[in-house]
C-alpha cells in the first residue's frame, strides 16, 4: 500500500510553484505514494491534479502575505494557524499522512499539521527572505528562521536559498525539475499571431507583474540608446496578483512616460509560453531582488533562446555568463540594454548561447532528478515501510 503525503500549497494557479506541484503529484511512484493536495481554492490548478491521480481538497490555509504583516494581521494569522492545525490536522489523522509537505514556506500551519498528526514535517523554500525583501521582511526574518528551522527538513531550491541556513544540517538543495519544456512555436507563426514584424528583435520577460520581478527595469532599457536606435519589442506575458494591480498601471505609466508604449506588448497570463518564446530572440530575468531559482530561465534555455538575467540569486545557478546567456548589474537598464543589444548584433552568438543552454538544462535539471530525491527524502521523514 501507498503511503500518504498530505501537500500544503498557497495557490492555485499555474506559476512556477504551482508547475512543480503538479510535476510532483504526476510524478510520484504509485506504488509508494499518493498525494492528498490542500489549496486555498480549486482554481486551474485543482482540475490538473485530480486529473494527475492526487486528492485535491480546498481549505483556506494560513498564509504569510505582506499585507499581514502587522498586529491584526499577524492576529488573524494566529488564528488561521490554530483553524489548520484543527482542520486539517484531523484531515492528516484521516487519511493516513506519513509525511506532511508544505510546497512553499509562506504556508504558515505544517509544522502545527504535523505535530499533531505525529507525521515527517517537510518544507520545501522556494523564498530568499534574508536582506532581499525591505526592513520589514529583515526584522523578521530571525522567527521566520526558526520556524522553518523547526521542520524535520527542508529543500531549498538553489544553493542561494540554502545559505540562509548556513548552520542547519536540515536544509538540502533540491533543485526544481524542468517540468515541461516549452515547445517553441514556430517563428513565423508566433510572431503573425502577436502581431509583430518578422524582423524586428524581441524580448521576453515572462512572470507576474510585481514590484521587483523587473518589467520597470525592461521597460527603462527600451528607452536607451541602443534599445532606441533597434527598435527592439518587449513581450511581457503575466500578471499581476490579485490586489496588486497597480503595478500594472505604473508599468503604463512608466512606458508612456519613456515613450516606449508601442513598443511594450503586455499579453496578461498565457498558457501558450511556446508562443511567447517562439516570437522572443532573447529572454530576459531582470528582477530587482534575487530570484531563488528562476524557473522561467530554466525554460527559456530549455527553448533555445539566450537568457540575460540579473547577476544575484539562484538565477545565476542556471545561467552560465558568456556560455549560455549573460548577467548583468541588477537594476541597471542600461547594463541590460547595452547586453540585449550585443546579442541583437551578433545573432550567431545568440545562437551558440541558445544551443548551448538547451542542452546544459537537460543535463543538469532533469525532473527525474527531483522527484527521485523528494520522494528518499519522504522516505526518510516517514520511518521503515508497512508494506
Amino acid at each position: 500500500m501507498p503511503r500518504t503525503v498530505l501537500i500544503l500549497h498557497s495557490s492555485a494557479q499555474r506559476y512556477g510553484s504551482d508547475v512543480q506541484l503538479l510535476a510532483i503529484a504526476r510524478g510520484l511512484a504509485p506504488e509508494r505514494w499518493r498525494a492528498v493536495c490542500v489549496l486555498p481554492e480549486r482554481g486551474e490548478l485543482a482540475p490538473m491534479l485530480e486529473d494527475a491521480g492526487a486528492e485535491v481538497v480546498v481549505h483556506p490555509l494560513a498564509v504569510l502575505r505582506r499585507a499581514l504583516v502587522s498586529p491584526p494581521g499577524s492576529a488573524g494569522l494566529v488564528r488561521a494557524v490554530a483553524r489548520d492545525r484543527s482542520v486539517l490536522g484531523r484531515l492528516a489523522i484521516e487519511r493516513g499522512a506519513a509525511v506532511v509537505h508544505a510546497n512553499t514556506s509562506v504556508v504558515l500551519s505544517s509544522g502545527a499539521v504535523a505535530r499533531r498528526a505525529r507525521a515527517g514535517h517537510l518544507i520545501h523554500v522556494r523564498e530568499i527572505y534574508a536582506g532581499s525583501s525591505g526592513p520589514m521582511a529583515s526584522a523578521l526574518w530571525p522567527l521566520m528562521r526558526r520556524r522553518l528551522e523547526a521542520a524535520d527538513a527542508l529543500a531549498c531550491i538553489s544553493r542561494a536559498v540554502a545559505r540562509q541556513f548556513s548552520v542547519s544540517p536540515r536544509a538540502q538543495v533540491l533543485y526544481d525539475g524542468l517540468a515541461e519544456a516549452p515547445e517553441p512555436v514556430d517563428r513565423a507563426a508566433a510572431r503573425r499571431s502577436l502581431g509583430i514584424a518578422g524582423n524586428r528583435f524581441v524580448i521576453a520577460l515572462v512572470g507576474r507583474v510585481s514590484d521587483w520581478k523587473g518589467q520597470d527595469v525592461l521597460v527603462r532599457a527600451l528607452g536607451r540608446p541602443p534599445l532606441v536606435a533597434n527598435g527592439a519589442i518587449a513581450l511581457l506575458a503575466g500578471d499581476a496578483h490579485p490586489g496588486s494591480e497597480a503595478h500594472e498601471r505604473r508599468l503604463v505609466a512608466l512606458a508612456g512616460n519613456l515613450g516606449v508604449t508601442q513598443r511594450v506588448l503586455r499579453l496578461g497570463f498565457r498558457a501558450d509560453v511556446g508562443t511567447v518564446l517562439g516570437a522572443a530572440d532573447v529572454l530576459t530575468v531582470p528582477s530587482t531582488r534575487p530570484e531563488p531559482l528562476g524557473l522561467v530561465a530554466m525554460e527559456g534555455a530549455a527553448a533555445g533562446l539566450p537568457v540575460v538575467a540579473a547577476a544575484h540569486g539562484g538565477v545565476t545557478e542556471i545561467v552560465r555568463h558568456g556560455v549560455t546567456g549573460m548577467l548583468v548589474a541588477p537594476g541597471h537598464p542600461g547594463a541590460l540594454a547595452l547586453a540585449l543589444r550585443r546579442l541583437a548584433d551578433d545573432p550567431a552568438l545568440a545562437r551558440r548561447m541558445g544551443e548551448a543552454g538547451r542542452r546544459d538544462v537537460a543535463e543538469r535539471f532533469p525532473l527525474e532528478r527531483m522527484l527521485t530525491r523528494l520522494q528518499a527524502t519522504y522516505d526518510r521523514l516517514s520511518g521503515p515501510s508497512s508494506v
